[in-house]
């Protein structure tokens, strides 16, 4: 989904992702090659934001004042979103070259597909592959669509405004996961005219954890799940008194490879970390699962060969590892090349706002 706001020679923009703990922004300046121009992560004060939606519009608007002010950042924003008021959908429909006309069976197909009234909604769809003609048939294409609540996208853009913001798109986070990863992503080798053997399941593990199933920079299925990094986080915060950001820390603190009495620090609060995490990834490898189960009963869906995984939880020690071994499918916790320079923990956090910056 990118849903274009303005139409301005072309200028830095500054991806925005919002989570419930913290802020991230990276300006980039594209042009032939990607230019990080700027980052900011700040935290974000609890009841502002949760699983993904606005809580308090009035002071994410301050917070996000704040932010760009601070750190002098370009005010063209493109923006994320990534929850249970987006709905993700691939369709199969006959090949359409008329723009209008795909439009048209398109929503007229969304009716049956997308759970919530097209009147209240913002649709948009892609073309990511197709089915040859056989004989007796026509060619078909299969299209993802992606539909999101207007009263929900309205819910973002008033803070933004009147944080003295310009934004210029909104982007599902997905799609910015999979453009900031997609070049970390193994080839999957093809015979000419043929489709890739492999596709790759994109994981940002953030307050939820966004999942995609992509083949190239096609994503070909997507959800929201609520398990995430702020769940573990919550409690660790719950049982020892902390801050969600200063639990998050311990989190990547204390992580999942070393014994825990040759870690320094309160005994009990790297305990209660340990647990927390051991629980947590348990949850995180059913959504992994789950998703890989819906995405695999879907028409000509590819077999899933890695999964690439970003957000904070992929900066905690030895995750991806546990994960993996109980998978049985290779996982990898990447940076875009772009993200290079930073530490592990705040490249993680800005992946995805990398990614919306980033043209489409």
């Amino acid at each position: 989904m990118q849903i274009q706001l303005t139409r301005k020679k072309p200028t830095a923009v500054a991806g925005l992702d919002i989570e419930a703990g913290s802020l991230a922004a990276t300006e980039l300046r594209v042009n032939g090659s990607v230019e990080v121009i700027g980052t900011a992560i700040e935290a974000l004060p609890p009841g502002v934001f949760h699983e993904g939606e606005v809580v308090d519009a009035e002071a994410l608007a301050d917070s996000l004042k704040a932010l760009f002010s601070a750190h002098k950042l370009s005010k063209r924003v493109r923006l994320g979103v990534g929850n249970q008021q987006v709905v993700v959908r691939t369709v199969r429909l006959p090949a359409i070259d008329d723009p209008k006309e795909m439009d048209a069976a398109v929503r007229f197909q969304a009716q049956e597909q997308i759970p919530m009234p097209l009147e209240q909604a913002v649709i948009e769809h892609q073309v990511v592959g197709g089915v040859p003609a056989e004989e007796g048939s026509l060619p078909q294409v299969d299209v993802v669509v992606v539909a999101a609540r207007r009263e929900m996208i309205s819910s973002f853009l008033e803070p933004i405004r009147r944080a003295g913001l310009e934004p210029v798109g909104i982007d599902l986070s997905a799609f910015a996961m999979i453009r900031a990863l997609a070049d970390q992503a193994v080839a999957a080798q093809a015979e000419p005219g043929q489709r890739p053997s492999e596709a790759t399941l994109y994981c940002n593990v953030g307050d939820v954890t966004n999942l995609a199933v992509a083949r190239g920079r096609s994503c070909l299925f997507s959800r929201v799940s609520h398990a995430g990094i702020e769940a573990i986080a919550g409690r660790l915060s719950a049982a020892r008194g902390l801050s969600a950001e200063h639990a998050t820390q311990w989190l990547q603190y204390v992580g999942l490879e070393r014994p825990v009495e040759e870690i320094e620090g309160d005994p009990e609060t790297v305990r209660e970390a340990r647990l927390a995490l051991e629980d947590g990834s348990g949850a995180l490898l059913d959504e992994l699962r789950l998703s890989l189960d819906y995405y695999g009963a879907l028409e000509g869906a590819l077999p899933v060969g890695q999964v690439l995984m970003s957000g904070p939880g992929s900066a905690v020690p030895g995750l991806a590892a546990r994960m993996q071994e109980r998978l049985g499918t290779p996982i990898q916790a990447v940076r875009p090349q772009g993200l290079a320079g930073l530490d592990a923990a705040a490249a993680a956090r800005l992946t995805l706002s990398y990614g919306l910056g980033l043209e489409v």
